[in-house]
């Protein structure tokens, strides 16, 4: 069974999964971003989601030196906002930065990681250190 499509001035066709996540990326408000970014462990997390790719809660949890309900709630804020998105894989679950954000969203995420956390190479030091890392199944 096809998707049902929407024509948009008919050169781009989207199925209606993707009108409504680019409608939430269009209509994402700026506040409440700015807001997830006054806390250092949210910072820390997103410039090891854009240095690394996606990690599985025990890996940023290794690399922050935290604990893991720290972690996990960091997350979920960081989820709700539509930065990241998860998956499970077992018992793992995995975090990965969100495919479509405004280009406002991935300046300010590439500044994370270029110089804004100066915790981040510390942090990958522990995780490339880390043992027994969970291996990846195709996402």
């Amino acid at each position: 069974m096809k998707s049902p499509l929407i024509v948009i001035n008919d050169e781009r066709k989207y199925t209606l999964t993707h009108i409504f996540e680019l409608a939430y990326v269009w209509l994402m408000d700026v506040q409440p971003i700015f807001d997830a970014m006054t806390d250092a462990t949210r910072r820390r997390l997103l410039a090891l989601l854009v240095r690394e790719g996606e990690l599985c809660v025990c890996e940023l949890t290794a690399a922050l030196d935290g604990i893991q309900p720290k972690v996990s709630r960091h997350l979920g804020v960081l989820k709700a906002l539509g930065l990241v998105l998860s998956r499970r894989q077992g018992t793992w679950v995995f975090y990965r930065l969100a495919g479509r954000l405004p280009r406002w969203v991935n300046e300010l995420l590439a500044a994370l990681a270029d110089g804004a956390v100066t915790e981040l190479r510390t942090d990958r030091q522990r995780l490339r250190a880390m043992d027994g890392r969970p291996k990846r199944d195709a996402a």
